[in-house]
């Protein structure tokens, strides 16, 4: 077995424990607190599920580093890197709404290598591993083939997204596309590998929100740009304030007719 097979096993082991934690608290009352950040909300079950799975990362990788949205930073020795979102989707998850997941990322580098999208609740995990073919659940999945706009499926989490001129570029792809549909967050980026939706455009992602994200796109055969086409390939050091742009799509022709949309709104 080579070490991406051993950190595979500890990146389920930790989603698998996490998991049971935060089906323990959903649909429970929720204590929440309010966050100076984009996210507006944290509860108890996103700090303890982040305590579990770095405390499983420790105990296994105590050379590696790990960094969590709720926790922060802590340094190790070797180029490898864990990055942890417990439960990206807080508000959804404190509404009930099981469209959120918990995100684990592996980067060598800056490099993500692995990536897992869990949803806890119902069961559906997505794993993109590089030189790996995404899976869901265990079985292979793909990104879809669809090129024409008027058959595909459009998301976003919020169309508050789309502001400082890029408006126009929701509506026309909302006129265009067959189905445009709101929320889901890292969620619908599992959904796009598993060929169920086909664009997907975000503004404003932390590292936490989009280093999962990556290898299972991409390993699914989609593909994830920033708004100027540039592919997502690195993931910026923790020291670093940068948010992310994501342009997802199924396939690369879809994604170079929705950069076109983009590039002649964003000129005008």
């Amino acid at each position: 077995m080579d070490d991406l097979d051993h950190f595979i096993e500890i990146a389920e082991l930790a989603a698998d424990t996490a998991g049971e934690l935060i089906r323990s608290y959903y649909l429970q009352p929720v204590t929440a607190e309010r966050k100076l950040a984009a996210s507006p909300i944290v509860t108890e079950a996103d700090l303890k599920a982040e305590q579990l799975i770095r405390k499983i990362l420790q105990d296994k990788l105590p050379t590696h580093a790990v960094y969590g949205e709720e926790e922060g930073y802590a340094a190790g020795s070797d180029p490898f890197e864990w990055i942890l979102d417990p439960i990206d989707g807080t508000i959804a998850f404190s509404c009930g709404k099981p469209v959120f997941a918990t995100l684990i990322a592996l980067c060598k580098e800056g490099t993500p290598v692995l990536g897992l999208i869990d949803q806890p609740v119902t069961g559906q995990r997505w794993l993109g591993v590089a030189g790996r073919q995404t899976t869901l659940s265990g079985n292979s999945c793909s990104a879809s083939r669809t090129t024409d706009l008027t058959d595909c499926r459009f998301s976003t989490t919020a169309p508050s997204m789309f502001d400082n001129g890029l408006e126009r570029v929701l509506a026309e792809l909302s006129d265009r596309c067959w189905v445009t549909s709101y929320g889901g967050d890292a969620y619908a980026y599992g959904l796009l590998a598993s060929g169920h939706i086909d664009i997907i455009i975000e503004r404003g992602l932390a590292r936490h929100d989009v280093a999962a994200l990556l290898p299972v796109v991409t390993q699914a055969g989609g593909t994830l740009s920033d708004l100027d086409g540039k592919m997502l390939d690195s993931i910026s050091p923790h020291t670093e304030d940068i948010f992310y742009d994501a342009v997802a799509c199924g396939n690369q022709h879809l994604h170079a007719e929705v950069m076109e949309i983009i590039r002649q709104y964003r000129m005008d």
